[in-house]
């Protein structure tokens, strides 16, 4: 598929695409006519990325965790530095408190429906 579509099925915009693939978050190939072609699997990818990068993730560190997505048990670090290591757990420790809030707000939400609809 084309960079126009991709960002058409992700809402990614056609500069973030080139950003992420600048990156070496996406990759591409290049068509007879030199567009860009991406695989059915760059959806995927790009939605996970936006996720990440919407929860305060950086690219650099996206590059490191994006080949643990389909197997981690297959994929081994490169050489990871202390400051990197901590800066994973970091992150993740921040996620946790955010899925904690998310999960108390989508619980308060079910209360709220299930009591205006025992009222309805």
């Amino acid at each position: 598929m084309r960079i126009g579509e991709l960002s058409r099925l992700t809402g990614a915009s056609v500069r973030a695409l080139r950003h992420y693939e600048q990156e070496g978050l996406i990759r591409s190939t290049r068509g007879g006519n030199n567009y860009r072609e991406y695989g059915e699997d760059a959806v995927d990818a790009v939605r996970q990325i936006r996720g990440m990068i919407e929860n305060g993730l950086p690219t650099r560190l996206i590059r490191e965790i994006l080949p643990y997505l389909d197997g981690p048990s297959e994929v081994l670090p490169r050489e990871p530095c202390a400051y990197l290591i901590d800066e994973v757990a970091r992150q993740r420790a921040q996620l946790d408190g955010r899925i904690v809030c998310l999960t108390r707000n989508r619980d308060a939400l079910e209360a709220y429906l299930r009591a205006a609809r025992d009222r309805a």
